[in-house]
């Protein structure tokens, strides 16, 4: 009996000690050891038995330790991306590796340097963003999932613990809409191709791309729940999607008293319909869809909407834009009382003359701020935060946007990534920032700008760019090379010195619609630097072959290095034929239009050395996801299209995604340009002015059967890197000098 009272005694201290805990400011968040054990198996496999992982308490913020153990590395965390990054920080400081999508070198050394003194790291940010709606596009449209763990792995090393966790949201819809009367017909018209879903859940558009196969609706149901499953593993807290009143286009034969209004996106697509706010079946459809994503995705209580994105309100009036807000916000805290709304704040930097004080304040002013957070998405372009009292006491997140459309070009704005999160953050006026993220429209390429950005998270004060950029080519390369150094400070100082002449990087006249204009509408080749001070270094990559090529990274950025001097020269190389038609020059544009395509095909042969710049794969992949060969060339005519016109042959965004890729240089941009060539040519052979305006309209047909084509392309690089790189070296070096005098 004494016994018993005794036990009794001992489980009710342990019930009132854990109350307690539970009631102090002290949380004691939980790691998943094993989920952490397994992302540590996944990075290093070979080498995972040294590393111990263990529980940090902390009292806010987040945190981890490293510590060496009888021969061990002790990895503290207060949940699994704490713990993440305790691992990359050790892989980084000490054993000098890297993990970036466009290079890895993961050469621990035999033995792993002891952490001779406790490290411990303190985030002052609570949350860490990652990911735009376009991402989910124009790089992750055909992910499976072993490369959604790759991802989340990559998220977990850089710290993110908020991201954006879209996938699978049409089978969402396909439940609630199926549920309340919709017809498999009613829907093939609202939902788009899987190459377009980024505007279809932003309401810019509607049907395009698709009908979408209930086979990959209920594939990705499937993909996403192992995504988010996987994230929460890790301690991370997704963020879903939540109703803006985007509808079908049968929505109104279905609820004919419904107050709908048409909108259009302005680029070529047909009028969405969107449900007003005041609408009852507004709260009704917003609380059902809520549920039914729960249901399937489970929930972290944070739900993305934005409810104008790049299509103006229909009136300025701050009580309409107020109440509109509110209302947004109580669809979602209808079904769910917890329910926090991110927001996109791309609008107020999009669209600034509508966008004025009052108009801001009044959509912001409408939510509660504890159920709140705004992401100024292109922080590092233009920090909106500064010209709208930092949004009006709402929290806000610090974010890098860098890349548009999966363009490859180097560029970045290193001196405003390295220094204004910490200024911000230590800035009075920034009241409530309480995150850093990254909102770039595409991934895969520009590594040093994402390792940059991330080594943020666990600091408070600015980047000294000079140690890092050493740091950075130490873990790249594996040492520390004097032409490496001499050449990422020409670098830094041209195509990653941002600046405020463009938005984002120059695009080569090679992915333009052929033109004897120096620029087209969507491929500006106007520069943040010289062209001839890129040169230096070029000559210093090279120089450094001898002692760096072994370097997976290196190889990398050798190929992306020359690739970006063969893509600017080519315009000095357009103004010579351009010059030489315009003076009837006949013999003259032949030599200098020949070398033009020449020089579209060196590149192609120098890219087709790096998997990072195939075409092969994004089309491989596409075709991968369907399930029957009317699914693959589905799927395949989405990614064609994506890249190249974006939409039908009178798309006005036609090269907003173009892409520097092996493949599509050779069969896309040079057959245009050849083609282009010959009506120059017949025009000269002639006398007679060429049909410039009739080259764009037959081109455009030319590029929509190759959109609907079904050429397959490799799917792994050939060649060698060093070679290409070599003999493009030698070729070009001095007719580029000579062209920059």
């Amino acid at each position: 009996m004494k016994k018993n009272n005794l036990l009794h005694c001992l489980k009710f201290v342990i019930a009132f000690l854990l109350v307690v805990a539970l009631n102090n400011s002290t949380v004691f968040a939980q790691v998943n050891i094993p989920a952490s054990y397994a992302l540590i198996k996944r990075v290093i496999p070979q080498r995972a038995s040294a590393f111990v992982v263990e529980q940090l308490p902390v009292k806010d913020k987040d945190a981890f330790e490293i510590e060496s153990r009888n021969g061990k590395i002790i990895l503290r965390g207060t949940n699994g991306v704490s713990v993440a990054s305790a691992l990359y920080d050790y892989l980084t400081n000490y054993a000098h590796c890297q993990l970036t999508w466009n290079g890895v070198n993961l050469n621990l050394p035999v033995k792993l340097p002891l952490v001779k003194t406790r490290v411990h790291k303190n985030t002052p940010y609570q949350y860490r963003y990652y990911l735009n709606y376009c991402t989910f596009n124009y790089s992750m449209s055909w992910w499976d999932w072993e490369r959604w763990q790759k991802e989340i792995d990559w998220m977990a090393l850089h710290g993110i613990n908020m991201p954006l966790a879209l996938t699978g949201q049409e089978y969402t819809w396909y439940e609630v809409y199926k549920n309340i009367g919709f017809s498999d017909t009613d829907l093939n018209e609202f939902f788009c191709g899987p190459a377009y879903f980024s505007w279809f859940w932003m309401g810019n558009l509607d049907g395009w791309g698709g009908p979408l196969p209930l086979s990959w609706m209920q594939s990705h149901r499937d993909l996403q729940q192992k995504i988010v499953r996987r994230e929460r593993d890790l301690g991370m807290k997704p963020i879903l999607q939540s109703f803006t009143g985007h509808v079908p286009p049968s929505f109104r034969e279905h609820f004919p008293a419904s107050k709908l209004k048409k909108v259009n996106w302005t680029n070529g697509f047909a009028d969405t319909y969107v449900l007003d706010t005041e609408d009852p079946l507004f709260a009704e459809i917003g609380r059902k869809f809520i549920e039914t994503q729960t249901r399937l995705y489970g929930t972290d209580h944070l739900y993305s909407a934005d409810t104008f994105n790049e299509n103006e309100p229909p009136t300025n009036d701050t009580t309409y834009l107020s109440a509109l807000s509110s209302r947004v916000y109580q669809g979602m805290s209808n079904a769910d009382p917890k329910a926090t709304w991110v927001m996109q704040g791309w609008l107020f930097y999009n669209d600034r003359k509508f966008w004025k004080a009052p108009q801001i304040k009044a959509l912001l002013d409408a939510v509660p701020n504890e159920h709140m957070i705004i992401l100024d998405l292109a922080a590092e372009i233009e920090p909106v935060w500064k010209r709208t009292d930092a949004f009006y006491g709402k929290p806000w997140i610090w974010n890098m946007l860098h890349n548009f459309g999966g363009n490859i070009v180097l560029f970045g704005r290193m001196n405003e990534v390295a220094n204004g999160p910490a200024a911000a953050l230590n800035d009075p006026k920034s009241k409530q920032l309480e995150g850093i993220g990254l909102t770039m429209e595409a991934i895969e390429q520009n590594p040093v700008l994402y390792e940059l950005m991330t080594a943020n998270t666990w600091r408070d004060k600015p980047i000294n760019l000079d140690e890092w950029i050493k740091k950075y080519q130490l873990n790249r390369y594996g040492h520390i090379n004097k032409y490496t150094e001499q050449a990422w400070k020409v670098l830094r100082n041209t195509v990653y010195s941002g600046g405020k002449i463009i938005r984002d990087g120059s695009e080569s006249i090679i992915t333009g619609r052929p033109t004897l204009d120096s620029n087209t509408a969507w491929t500006r080749t106007t520069f943040n630097y010289k062209p001839k001070e890129f040169l230096p270094a070029w000559d210093a990559m090279m120089k450094a072959i001898p002692t760096c090529s072994n370097s997976d990274g290196f190889r990398y950025d050798l190929v992306d290095i020359t690739r970006q001097v063969l893509a600017n020269y080519a315009l000095p190389m357009q103004s010579k034929w351009v010059n030489a038609y315009r003076q009837k020059d006949i013999a003259g544009f032949k030599k200098y239009s020949r070398e033009y395509l020449q020089l579209i095909g060196d590149m192609d042969a120098l890219l087709v050395t790096r998997k990072d710049f195939l075409l092969g794969p994004w089309l491989a992949d596409a075709r991968n996801q369907g399930t029957t060969k009317a699914e693959k060339d589905l799927y395949e005519r989405n990614a064609r299209d994506l890249v190249t016109l974006w939409g039908d042959a009178n798309s006005p965004l036609h090269e907003y995604s173009c892409r520097q890729w092996s493949g599509l240089l050779n069969d896309f941009y040079k057959t245009r340009w050849e083609k282009f060539f010959a009506l120059l040519d017949d025009a000269l052979q002639q006398g007679k002015e060429a049909d410039i305006k009739g080259f764009d309209k037959s081109i455009s047909q030319w590029e929509w059967q190759w959109v609907n084509s079904h050429k397959s392309y490799p799917l792994q690089a050939s060649g060698s890197s060093v070679s290409q790189a070599n003999a493009i070296y030698n070729k070009y070096r001095e007719r580029i000098a000579a062209a920059y005098k």
